[in-house]
């Protein structure tokens, strides 16, 4: 592989990563805050639960599938 074509890897690889985290954070958003899940009367509710458990195991997938990905790559 040239420079170059490790040069475009390289920034597909930054790219693909934040598009990944934006899209995940998207998703929170959308449920936490347009439909509500995120927020709580006095307890919380079970989707409430649900919700938060979702965003705390898919971040931990998320982070886990990204530091494979930046593990392959070997930086000079």
């Amino acid at each position: 592989m040239g420079m170059e074509q490790d040069t475009r890897a390289f920034f597909i690889l930054i790219v693909n990563s934040i598009a990944l985290v934006l899209l995940w954070m998207i998703g929170g958003i959308f449920f936490g805050i347009f439909l509500g899940y995120g927020f709580f009367d006095s307890r919380p509710d079970w989707k409430n639960m649900i919700f938060y458990i979702t965003g705390l195991l898919t971040l931990f997938l998320l982070v886990r599938h990204l530091v494979k990905k930046w593990s392959k790559i070997k930086l000079q």
